[in-house]
């Protein structure tokens, strides 16, 4: 019987070093000589049977993956619901597999894509089909359970530390004749990872970030006030960072647009100027804002060297999983020393991973609710370590990054309408 192809998806938000994962999935396929394809758009190719065949691909555009932002194969937000609800999506998939021979499924993503996962594990097993699910690590908010990290986070959170630190040192120069408080804003739903991680910017009192507004915490208007208000009488100037996911004392996020997004996340934006703008309308101090957004989840060019390995070993090892034979886990990654720092990667079972979300522990916040603590900064610290920067252009002066057109794989199946289904 043929040892069938692999399919490899990606999904959900990108990260600075998905593609080392999706470098580290082709380059193992082919030492196991195993047929690899990439659906286009994460789960939305594989219904459409939009899979690109990447056995043309030579290796050095593969390699040049390692070192790549963005997501190579294309990404999206689109939840498959309950296998009741969904299940002619689910039919459909498998009749895709079927038809290329694919016997080994690669999802990478956050939550939902574990929920996914899971979910096609099932259906495979209903439907009598052999496949093998792995579910592959990534996210930027780092919210995945039992793992220690998640592939994408030592990069965002190495981003917004380095960005703190480097903007403070501007509004300290600054400060005696214009910006008194700078606010940035960053990502984090629910959990505070990344706004705890711009802590690391500085290690001894009043040194920036002042204050940290964490989801975990409902936000207190008078006390934040007041804290601004005695760090700039202090020090002169504040920094301030804040997450998206900021919640007032009735657990209501104070940014929320009233809309949602295709996993059915409330849609947030602006919690940054809307801090700045009371800190003015409050205290009357001049104020700078900035909301990095993409920026914090795309730089590359000075990811974490740890990151990237691990987002790299994850890749190698779902494949590994995937030809053992095993089926609904991921490889987490589980931290064996902090000094010096060691991990090692582990199999868990899907099914304690979808749809829990890991949120900031509190002993990682300190008493005030503003700032972290020294365990918090345990934590990070190892995980933001080293550089691994992309080979620059030395005419150019920019980063050269993978640039390559795969090919579509000939259809065997009639078209497929997702908005009749």
């Amino acid at each position: 019987m043929s040892r069938g192809n692999l399919l490899y998806a990606q999904s959900g938000g990108v990260t600075a070093v998905i593609n080392a994962t999706a470098c580290a999935v082709i380059q193992a396929c082919r030492r196991k000589k195993i047929g690899v394809f990439a659906a286009r758009n994460g789960i939305l190719g594989a219904l459409r049977e939009e899979l690109f065949d990447l056995a043309g691909l030579d290796a050095a555009s593969i390699a040049a993956l390692r070192h790549t932002p963005g997501g190579a194969f294309g990404s999206c937000r689109f939840k498959l619901k309950s296998l009741e609800a969904d299940r002619a999506h689910y039919e459909r998939l498998i009749a895709v597999l079927r038809a290329h021979d694919i016997r080994y499924f690669l999802y990478n993503g956050g939550n939902d894509s574990a929920d996914t996962s899971l979910k096609i594990t099932q259906i495979a097993q209903a439907l009598g089909y052999p496949l093998n699910v792995i579910g592959v690590p990534k996210t930027v908010d780092n919210d995945l359970p039992v793992t220690d990290s998640c592939p994408g986070f030592g990069s965002v959170a190495k981003y917004t530390a380095v960005s703190v630190l480097e903007a403070s040192l501007d509004v300290a120069s600054m400060h005696e004749s214009s910006t008194k408080v700078f606010v940035m804003e960053v990502m984090g739903r629910h959990a505070g990872w990344i706004a705890a991680a711009a802590g690391l910017a500085g290690k001894r009192a009043d040194e920036p970030p002042q204050v940290i507004l964490f989801p975990e915490v409902p936000f207190d208007e008078a006390a934040f006030l007041a804290k601004v208000r005695a760090t700039v009488e202090r020090v002169g100037w504040c920094t301030v960072v804040v997450s998206e996911g900021l919640k007032n004392a009735d657990g209501k996020f104070l940014a929320e647009a009233g809309t949602t997004d295709a996993f059915g996340h409330t849609q947030l934006g602006g919690v940054g100027p809307m801090i700045a703008q009371l800190v003015k309308s409050k205290l009357g101090y001049k104020y700078h804002w900035a909301v990095p957004d993409y920026l914090q989840r795309s730089a590359r060019h000075i990811a974490s060297k740890v990151d990237a390995e691990q987002a790299y070993a994850v890749g190698k090892a779902a494949v590994e999983y995937a030809l053992a034979g095993r089926s609904g886990v991921m490889p987490v990654i589980r931290r064996t020393s902090s000094t010096p720092f060691k991990w090692k990667l582990e199999a868990a079972p899907l099914t304690a991973i979808a749809n829990v979300e890991k949120k900031l522990p509190r002993n990682f916040i300190n008493t005030d609710g503003f700032g972290i603590t020294p365990a918090a900064r345990r934590y990070f610290e190892p995980l933001i370590r080293g550089e691994d920067a992309p080979p620059y252009d030395q005419i150019s002066g920019l980063p050269m990054y993978a640039k390559f057109k795969p090919k579509l794989a000939k259809k065997k199946l009639p078209a497929y309408a997702l908005a009749d289904k």
